[in-house]
């Protein structure tokens, strides 16, 4: 069977999915776990797009071993300088550049001829290839583009020393008998094709993103590109976990494989909603709680039968199902913890075990049993817990009077290491909590969104919230996890605002 590479663009097509905004620390631990996941490679984000996305991408590079680590460039040499400072020392460095080549957008957004546009392209092809030992070119909008034309400018680029060459379906307009002839339509017009690997990048607008590029896989494309969750842009990207399932249920017809670690997709998943704060519809293929569900009766007999009567997919195979007894609880001890960890294949610095154990005991004296999820909250909370902190909540105080007003008394640490103590109410808890905080915060705060969900079963399960403020002409995210649903609320209001004022200072250090 042929080898299909998958292409992870989460950190960088993902994120640009509207209220997404991660920080270097979540990108990391997110670029850890699609390492974990065997992901090809790892497209890390815009090195050239702010300084925030330049250092993530860095870091990224230089810890990634396992997985190849790209950046997006445009076609401008000051793209491709930094997005070399950003990926020289990662394992293989590797540039994506792109240029839109499609009538719509030569004429209104590049406003150029076409052989303005295949000159450019060429140019910085060649100019990349001065550094870069792995170059990929997207046409921008190409489903879109005139097949002559398109023809014409990969074969200058492969010349120029392009290795992949990506044909994207940037609005999610074209359908998958017509992308897979733009395919053959390449193979059979493009002299230098063979010298190149094609890669495919489909979006969701008309929900044919997974189907598209199951056709582009058919008609000779040996790499994808795709997201956890489908996550990105508008209506989101190619599902990853769709994709590499789909290869692998019906390897009978597609004779494909990639290297994907099937058992790793729900920790990805899940990873991936968690940090930012898109929840996973419960009809989601492959991730979606509903996946593996049985409500009808027929279905219910039938798989109690035979399972594969109406399951073509198991659970267990994308690692939903932990058959391991071991529950942990109060009287767990440390060696039970660290076994814990292992079985979880969690990577804990042996320095960090000692506090994440504490953590873990101080939760199982309010829970009566740890699961796996709270687990792996307590190890992702320590990993994230490491970012620069201008306010700190200390305390939280909220009480109901009789006509439906709530009193809130919130307790902060302020950037100066002063304490600040703030009394307000509200119409309801969470009202009153935020309304205080806001006067404990200097500048006008607007709350945009505020989700809440629970992490795990059960009356005792950790509350995780998610919020999206305006702070200082900024719109920020932030989460907040503790079983007191209030104070996860209160914890993702601080942890957004502390985002926004790290965020400015990023930009202010720029300018």
């Amino acid at each position: 069977m042929a080898k299909i590479k998958i292409f992870d663009t989460t950190l960088r097509d993902g994120e640009q999915s509207p209220g997404v905004n991660l920080n270097l620390a979540e990108k990391l631990v997110i670029a850890e776990q699609l390492e974990k996941l065997n992901v090809d490679i790892i497209e890390a984000g815009f090195p050239a797009a702010s300084k925030g996305d330049f250092q993530s991408v860095q870091q990224i590079a230089r810890t990634i071993k396992n997985s190849s680590v790209t950046g997006l460039a445009r076609a401008v040499t000051s793209d491709i300088d930094t997005a070399w400072e950003a990926l020289k020392d990662g394992a293989e460095p590797r540039i994506h550049v792109f240029l839109a080549t499609s009538p719509i957008h030569r004429q209104y957004k590049l406003k150029l001829s076409k052989e303005q546009v295949v000159e450019r392209a060429v140019s910085a092809v060649a100019y990349a290839a001065k550094r870069f030992p792995v170059i990929q070119w997207s046409a921008e909008d190409a489903c879109r583009t005139e097949l002559p034309f398109l023809a014409e400018i990969i074969e200058e680029v492969i010349q120029a020393g392009a290795q992949i060459i990506n044909i994207p379906d940037t609005v999610g307009y074209i359908t998958p008998n017509e992308y897979g002839e733009v395919f053959q339509y390449l193979k059979n017009n493009v002299p230098s094709i063979d010298k190149v690997s094609l890669s495919t990048h489909c979006h969701d607008d008309l929900g044919m993103a997974t189907a598209n590029s199951l056709a582009a896989i058919e008609n000779g494309a040996t790499q994808v590109e795709c997201t956890i969750n489908g996550i990105g842009e508008r209506a989101g990207n190619a599902s990853m976990e769709e994709i590499v399932v789909a290869l692998h249920i019906r390897n009978d017809h597609y004779q494909e494989r990639t290297r994907i670690n099937l058992k790793e997709i729900s920790r990805s998943s899940s990873l991936v909603s968690e940090l930012t704060g898109m929840v996973v519809p419960g009809n989601k293929a492959i991730v979606g709680r509903n996946a593996y569900a049985h409500e009808s009766g027929i279905h219910q007999d039938g798989v109690l039968k035979e399972k594969t009567t109406y399951e073509i997919i198991s659970p267990e195979l994308v690692g939903y199902v932990n058959n391991n007894n071991m529950v942990l609880g109060k009287h767990s001890g440390s060696h039970a913890f660290k076994t814990k960890l292992q079985e979880l294949e969690l990577q804990v610095k042996e320095e960090d075990v000692k506090n994440l154990f504490i953590a873990f005991k101080d939760l199982a004296d309010h829970k009566k049993e740890i699961s796996d999820e709270d687990i792996i909250a307590i190890v992702l909370e320590n990993k994230l817990a490491k970012e620069e902190k201008y306010y700190e909540l200390v305390e939280v105080k909220v009480q109901h009077k009789n006509d439906n007003e709530a009193d809130a008394v919130v307790k902060l640490s302020g950037p100066k290491n002063e304490l600040i103590i703030q009394h307000g109410t509200g119409s309801g808890s969470v009202e009153a909590l935020y309304n205080t905080l806001e006067m404990s915060i200097s500048g006008q705060v607007t709350l945009n969104d505020y989700r809440i969900q629970s992490l795990g079963a059960g009356r005792d399960a950790l509350a995780q919230v998610f919020v999206r403020v305006q702070y200082d002409q900024k719109e920020s995210t932030g989460r907040g996890l503790d079983q007191d649903v209030l104070i996860a609320s209160a914890k993702a209001y601080i942890n957004a605002i502390n985002r926004a004022i790290l965020a400015k200072e990023q930009f202010l250090e720029k300018v």
